[in-house]
Formats: C-alpha cells, structure tokens, sequence
C-alpha cells in the first residue's frame, strides 16, 4: 500500500518560498545584468530578504549562478536526450545531445562561462556545485549510451570517450577566445572534434 506524502510544515513551506524567491530575483537580475554586474545585496533586496538569509541558501554569487541556472541545464540535457533518441549514427546522436546544452551556455554568454568556471573551481561540497557535477555526469553517461547503441562501442570505452567529450564541450564553451564565437561557429567546431575522436 502506497504511503501519502506528508504535507510541508510551516518552517518548511517558508524555506522554500524563499528558495523561490530568491531563484527567480537572482535570475532576472543575472539575465538583465550579468552575474558580474549584480551584487549580492541587490539579489537579497529582490528577493525580499536578508543578506544573511540569503547566505543560508547560497553562500556565494557563484552559489547562487549555479542555482539559478541547474534547472536550465537539467532541462536542456533532457531536450537533447529526446533528440538524440532520433539520431542514426553515433556522431549525430553525441551532436544532438550536446547542441540544447551548448545553446543553453549561450543565452547570456558571460553568465555561461562563469557558470562553467564555478563548476570546475567551485566547492563540490555545496550542494548546488554537487547539482551541477551530478548533471555532466548525466551527460557523460548519455554520451556513452549514443555510443553504445549507435555505434557498438564497448561499455569502457564509451565511458572514456564520453569524458573526452564532456572536456570538448567544456573548453569550446568556456575559453575566451571563443567568448564572440556565435552557436553555430561553436557546433561545428565541436562537431569537427567529436568526429575525430569516434571510432571509424
């Protein structure tokens, strides 16, 4: 017999309203400013609360990025599941699952490659940095599926493939020198990289 869910508590309901609240307003202040022109205090002045409240939930403007934009990754990873579902070789399969994350980095281009550099340099001890790692290793395992089903690589082996194409995607996005590059420009070039690393 299935068991109901207890109903949230007072204290509970309030934590996360607030959790709320403070997702959107850092949201909408990073989407319009950028997470480098938006402090901390105008976070907590949106969302209506505390600075010291609001520390409880992110103890960081890096923290914060990375709770605000989680749920845009984790949506977008399943966007590109669905697409690769469709594909006939292993190369399109790996493209269509990478392209919604790499078009997800790409809506406020700074905000993207601080979120990349919070993920990488940042406390995996925070739970929205675990949220985050936990969300390439989403990806990682997806990759290596596309590569088991579409192109036979063995299970090993698609694992490490899959990691090596995690790091392309991770330093196409990320690098500098690529900060004007359009979505386009980016895709091949991940693509042209993906290729040369699959099986023949």
């Amino acid at each position: 017999m299935a068991v109901a869910s207890q109903p949230l508590g007072r204290r509970e309901r309030n934590k996360q309203a607030k959790l709320e609240r403070i997702t959107a307003a850092a949201g909408e202040l990073f989407a319009q400013h950028g997470v480098d022109d938006v402090t901390t205090q105008q976070i907590a002045d949106a969302a209506d609360i505390g600075t010291g409240t609001l520390f409880l939930y992110a103890r960081t403007k890096g923290e914060l990025l990375l709770l605000v934009q989680n749920a845009h990754y984790a949506a977008a990873l399943e966007r590109g599941q669905a697409d690769a579902a469709a594909a006939t070789t292993a190369l399109d399969g790996v493209m269509a699952l990478v392209a919604p994350i790499a078009e997800c980095n790409r809506v406020q281009v700074d905000n993207g490659r601080t979120y990349l550099r919070e993920m990488v340099f940042g406390d995996p001890g925070e739970p929205h940095h675990a949220e985050a790692l936990s969300i390439v290793a989403q990806t990682e395992e997806a990759v290596a599926d596309v590569l088991t089903t579409r192109a036979q690589v063995p299970a090993v082996e698609a694992a490490t493939l899959a990691r090596v194409v995690s790091a392309v995607l991770l330093l196409e996005l990320g690098a500098s020198v690529n900060a004007a590059s359009s979505l386009p420009d980016l895709l091949a070039s991940i693509r042209t990289q993906v290729a040369a690393i699959l099986p023949r």
